[in-house]
């Protein structure tokens, strides 16, 4: 078979997939998916990381600004560890350290009801540590603020699988 002959079966092929994709917030795919996301109550989450998260969850949740009646409760509970795995043999100083958060998460009815999802969402951040203490906090936090988001993201997409498949 000659190359542009196999090219041109993949390129048909691959064009035939394609009428297959569904966005998953689209609303003809997945109807009232958009609102249900946006009637999920998020519960104040502790610690600073909760609040980062928590704002992260609410944006991405529903970033209208606007509070429908909540159809659903959002619990997460956050725990954090940071490591130092590498240390200057220098200065005998940690020169890096990584951040490490898991979010246990609970999704249910808001009047009370039936567990909608569980889950554990899983994330890491590095950053450089510093022999000046203001610049070794802020790295830290931003560490954190990376942590919340990208707990946010995995929290969000799987909220919004699970309520894209629901039946009622």
């Amino acid at each position: 078979m000659s190359r542009g002959v196999a090219v041109l079966a993949a390129l048909t092929f691959a064009g035939g997939l394609a009428g297959c994709f569904q966005p998953l917030y689209s609303e003809a795919a997945h109807p009232g998916l958009v609102e249900d996301l946006r009637a999920i109550e998020v519960e104040p989450i502790k610690d600073r990381i909760g609040h980062y998260l928590g704002d992260n969850l609410i944006t991405a949740l529903n970033g209208t600004g606007q509070t429908p009646t909540p159809k659903y409760k959002l619990t997460v509970t956050v725990t954090t560890a940071s490591a130092t795995p590498t240390v200057s043999s220098l200065t005998n100083v940690a020169t890096s350290a990584t951040m490490s958060a898991q979010a246990r998460f609970t999704l249910n009815k808001a009047d009370g009801g039936a567990q909608v999802l569980t889950g554990v969402a899983d994330a890491n951040a590095s950053y450089d540590r510093s022999q000046q203490r203001y610049n070794d906090l802020r790295a830290a936090r931003d560490a954190e603020i990376r942590l919340a988001r990208s707990l946010s993201d995995e929290i969000a997409l799987r909220l919004s699988a699970q309520l894209a498949g629901k039946t009622s």
